[in-house]
């Protein structure tokens, strides 16, 4: 039974990774597989099958412990949940801000501070800012934002296309060194791996160095050479923005920062400091005019339920999803240690691992190039279970690195490679051909920082 779990793992992963040739979205594999999962591994626990194991390390036996051990299976399906639901309330919190800012036109204000006529001047200051809004609104979120900039400024796609291509390296980048940045950040944040000030401290230049060298390699390259045409119309300035797009965007982007300093002020898990930024960003939008003439019945154009239907909750189930079935997999014992101990699948494949390479830094780079070819999500999910190592331990600083970094070097690679895919069609090769090399240059240049930040 245990084989029959793992074989349902790695058919449910693959048909994450195929989901554009099946044409199938990646949350329903995710959604079953996790499912299934649990309800085989509840089977198998009851039927004496297997054991399973807590965070704690605590062995549960349903044979030898009865109903001691049902309820240690309850609480262990209970905390996972519970760690899943914080990462899903805080990314939902964190969407839905950034999707009101988005209602009153807040990052059009952006487009307005953008005057550069080179291609190379533009691409350095896309870059920077791709970079820096990712470490505060998420690499996604800025990806999108950025793009439906570009759009705005450069009419030849051939053009946009490259200029989306360096994006996504440099939100990826800004995204691997704040705990609010990225998917996998904000779960190593959450789970207590790293702490924010840490994270920042040992991750923010190497990411810059990931993003400088490959910025400055394509600054020479042909499809950045000459100048470019920008537009800005002041009457187009004034027909985009609102009386309240500059006090929404700067309101939302300060309770999405004020998230890190609420938890170190109140020691409380980050979801509640971001309800809270949620709820003063929510009160703020029902009493704010963004027009002159703002009328009753145009309220809903701005409202924060708007806001709500906008997010990508199928993006919410999947890590849902994904999270579920990881922690099943964390849970189901499948061997012993060199010391004796039992442990989770996980752990033992950890242990393999470890064994087969000896150094465990290059096992974390190899974890950075599969981020590439596999969702990063689950990888680092993954990756919390293998290791046992105290907060701030210098394996999670390579973790947070090469699993938000290394997934620019494909498409697929990364949440914001994906949505750049969908918003300017990139092809696959296309993107394989022009844009990975130089991921890759600045990816393994920033792991080569980091390696000898860590060894001092």
């Amino acid at each position: 039974m245990s084989a029959v779990i793992i074989l349902l793992f790695v058919i449910g992963y693959l048909a994450i990774t195929l989901e554009h040739p099946l044409k199938l979205d990646k949350t329903v594999p995710a959604l079953l597989m996790a499912a299934l999962m649990w309800a085989l591994l509840a089977v198998g626990f009851h039927q004496g099958w297997f054991s399973v194991i807590n965070t704690e390390g605590h062995v549960f036996n349903f044979l030898k412990e009865g109903e001691e051990a049902q309820e240690g299976f309850h609480n262990l399906l209970l905390h996972h949940f519970g760690k899943t639901a914080e990462i899903l309330i805080f990314l939902i919190g964190a969407m839905t801000i950034v999707e009101i800012v988005d209602l009153h036109k807040g990052f059009d204000i952006i487009k307005t501070w953008i005057k550069a006529k080179s291609k190379k001047h533009l691409l350095w200051i896309m870059a920077i800012l791709a970079f820096i809004l990712s470490a505060i609104i998420d690499n996604l979120t800025a990806t999108i934002v950025l793009i439906t900039l570009l759009r705005k400024l450069i009419n030849d796609r051939n053009t946009r296309l490259w200029f989306a291509g360096l994006i996504v390296i440099s939100a990826n980048a800004g995204g691997a060194w704040s705990p609010i940045g990225d998917v996998t950040t904000t779960m190593l944040w959450i789970g207590k791996r790293v702490s924010a000030a840490h994270l920042v401290e040992r991750l923010v230049l190497p990411s810059i160095v990931s993003v400088i060298v490959p910025v400055f390699i394509a600054s020479f390259l042909p499809a950045f050479k000459g100048d470019i045409n920008i537009d800005v119309k002041d009457d187009d300035e004034k027909g985009h923005r609102l009386l309240s797009s500059s006090r929404m965007l700067f309101l939302g982007l300060g309770m999405i920062i004020f998230v890190p300093i609420f938890k170190t002020i109140t020691h409380l898990p980050p979801y509640i400091g971001m309800m809270l930024g949620l709820g003063v960003v929510w009160l703020v939008s029902e009493y704010i005019h963004p027009e002159e003439d703002f009328t009753e019945e145009r309220k809903h154009l701005y409202s924060p339920h708007k806001a709500l239907s906008r997010i990508e909750m199928s993006s919410i189930l999947f890590f849902l999803g994904i999270l579920m079935a990881v922690a099943a997999l964390e849970s189901l014992v499948y061997g012993v240690t060199a010391g004796g101990d039992q442990v989770g699948t996980l752990r033992y494949l950890a242990e393999v691992l470890n064994s087969a390479i000896p150094n465990q830094n290059i096992v974390i780079l190899l974890l950075g190039v599969l981020s590439a070819i596999i969702d990063n999500v689950p990888l680092v999910a993954a990756s919390m279970g293998m290791y046992s190592a105290p907060m701030d331990a210098s394996v999670w600083h390579l973790i947070a690195y090469a699993a938000g970094t290394g997934g620019s070097m494909l498409i697929i690679g990364s949440a914001a490679g994906v949505a750049a895919m969908g918003m300017e069609k990139i092809d696959f090769i296309w993107y394989f051909k022009k844009i990975t090399w130089l991921a890759a240059v600045g990816f393994i240049t920033g792991y080569v920082v980091l390696l000898f930040m860590e060894s001092l």
